[in-house]
């Protein structure tokens, strides 16, 4: 074998030229013929630097951690679609509606799923425009770029999306709603930007083909759409156990596929903060002891 350049011999497996340095092409090997693709640990495709684009917009998330923001910088005539309640602030020149998406029936799904019955969608008009959204809780903001997938939600976590991504109110079935998530789930398919928010960090799961991982209700915040999950006693040893440890209900997940899961936990959080708020009886505002 001769190197291209300057003809030297050089071995049969040689990966650059030892007289003259040129780097030599490495060819790949052939694939394995009815072998299965290789799966990717990058199911959620998040954009690792916090800032992306989309079809006519550019975003970016600030602030990253407990007070994250998003900013969505919109081309002229370009929209995005946010939940209700979670603008910050806006261009004057971004115009601003709200929908019941979905119909009647699709606003009432969503209002008994704990989200806002309307959806609003934001406009630049006449030129360039920017939003900048936010949840309602202290926590982050990641943004995930959807490649034609489907994305099961809770109604808590969804901020924003590309206009083209279908979202749809799921009935999550009675268990769900003992389990702490509500009778309803989103579910969203499709190509372009997702924002999903957390209440804490945002704790990334991957499972293995056959594997299975427990998670408590309270702390979900997204999986992979074609993965299975039943809701079970958090202890096997009874619902008694399972409420003395302070947990009740939790998914069991199966792999593969990947899960997010948000670091805290808000009922928890409120429970806690429960007994600092003024009773009904009137007899004021108790700061421990």
């Amino acid at each position: 074998m001769n190197c291209p350049k300057c003809t030297a011999d050089i071995a049969p497996n040689a990966r650059f030229c030892g007289s003259c340095g040129f780097t030599l092409a490495v060819a790949e090997p052939p694939p394995v013929v009815g072998a299965p693709p290789p799966r990717s640990n990058e199911t959620f495709h998040f954009d690792q630097d916090g800032r992306g684009q989309g079809r006519g917009y550019t975003w970016e998330i600030k602030h990253a951690g407990s007070f994250a923001l998003a900013v969505v910088k919109l081309d002229a005539g370009q929209s995005v679609n946010a939940e209700a309640g979670a603008m910050v602030s806006m261009s004057s020149n971004v115009d601003l509606q709200s929908q019941m998406k979905g119909g009647v029936f699709g606003a009432l799904k969503r209002a008994v799923g704990g989200e806002s019955a309307f959806v609003s969608t934001f406009t630049a008009q006449g030129g360039p425009g920017e939003v900048a959204l936010a949840p309602g809780t202290p926590g982050d903001i990641v943004g995930i770029e959807m490649r034609n997938q489907q994305f099961k939600v809770q109604s808590s976590s969804y901020l924003a999306g590309d206009t083209s991504l279908t979202v749809e109110t799921k009935f999550g079935g009675a268990k769900s709603f003992f389990g702490g998530e509500g009778l309803f789930l989103l579910e969203v398919s499709g190509n372009g930007l997702l924002l999903i928010s957390s209440f804490g960090a945002i704790h990334r799961k991957v499972l293995a083909p056959g594997e299975g991982y427990v998670v408590d209700t309270g702390h979900l915040v997204a999986w992979e759409g074609h993965m299975q999950y039943n809701l079970r006693k958090a202890s096997k040893a009874g619902f008694f156990r399972s409420l003395a440890s302070g947990e009740g209900l939790v998914a069991e997940f199966s792999g593969p596929g990947e899960v997010l899961i948000q670091t805290r936990n808000l009922a928890a959080f409120a429970g806690m903060l429960k007994p600092f708020f003024p009773s009904q009886s009137g007899g004021g505002i108790s700061f421990g002891n």
